[in-house]
């Protein structure tokens, strides 16, 4: 029996430093049957199979058919292009237009962690929008976010977002809803780093940036607006203002004292 398959899920999972117990835990799978699975003794069934695709963000066909450790563009075994994302679950109307999936705050746990399989989006509510901004050609997707991290837009808003197809065109400085593996959704900019990692920053001076790798993102959307039932305040809008430049001068100056204390 050819064991391509079971090579390619031990290079994968070696990858990413994980152990069979480890990867097993995090795909709900039993640790035994990744043994079997690695050493040829068995084959996945194809719902493991998808879900071995969607962790590691290589598609099946790859998976099955392709040596991975031999992929000389990507030394690192790290999917920067979004090649290997899940085909996405999408509902139509009679006409067959593709109608936008709503994901509001109570159903994102599940959205990241459940794969969004058919059955799942099916639960979901969608609508149409009439706006000439939203093409029939593309995948659009809303996201309800919670907290303050990313102010002036208020907890509770929904953003409007496009299906990023390759994670190359991601834009420095642009606004994504990002579906990770283990934090579920967030609602950031972005910007791209060298070693496949992503930034991640808030809006709000308030909230630290972070890194991500590209490995541990499931789904990237690209934010294109927003709605909300929530009107600012003027004394909102000059609190805001005030705060941002207080931070921005907080900062400023502590990096003024830090080259004051280089020299």
């Amino acid at each position: 029996m050819n064991n391509l398959l079971g090579l390619n899920i031990r290079h994968l999972r070696k990858t990413h430093h994980l152990t069979q117990d480890q990867l097993a835990d995090k795909i709900g799978i039993n640790r035994a049957m990744i043994g079997s699975y690695e050493e040829g003794r068995a084959i996945p069934k194809i719902t493991a199979l998808q879900t071995l695709s969607h962790y590691f963000n290589v598609s099946i066909d790859d998976l099955v058919n392709t040596d991975l450790s031999s992929d000389k563009e990507n030394t690192k075994g790290v999917d920067t292009t979004g090649k290997g994302l899940r085909v996405l679950t999408t509902l139509v109307d009679r006409e067959n237009n593709e109608l936008i999936t709503f994901v509001p705050i109570k159903a994102s746990a599940g959205y990241a962690k459940g794969y969004a399989d058919p059955d799942f989006i099916e639960t979901l509510p969608r609508f149409d929008l009439p706006f000439s901004e939203i093409s029939k050609e593309r995948t659009y997707r809303a996201f309800q976010i919670n907290g303050n991290s990313m102010e002036p837009i208020p907890s509770g808003s929904y953003i409007i977002c496009e299906y990023l197809h390759n994670w190359n065109e991601v834009k420095d400085g642009k606004a994504y809803v990002v579906v990770t593996r283990d934090d579920g959704l967030v609602y950031k900019r972005l910007y791209r780093n060298e070693d496949y990692t992503l930034l991640l920053k808030s809006d709000n001076p308030e909230y630290d940036p972070f890194n991500l790798t590209v490995d541990a993102i499931s789904e990237l959307w690209k934010a294109l607006g927003y709605i909300s039932f929530s009107l600012p305040d003027p004394d909102e809008i000059n609190l805001g203002k005030l705060t941002s430049m207080f931070y921005k001068m907080q900062n400023e100056l502590n990096e003024l004292r830090g080259e004051k204390k280089d020299s």
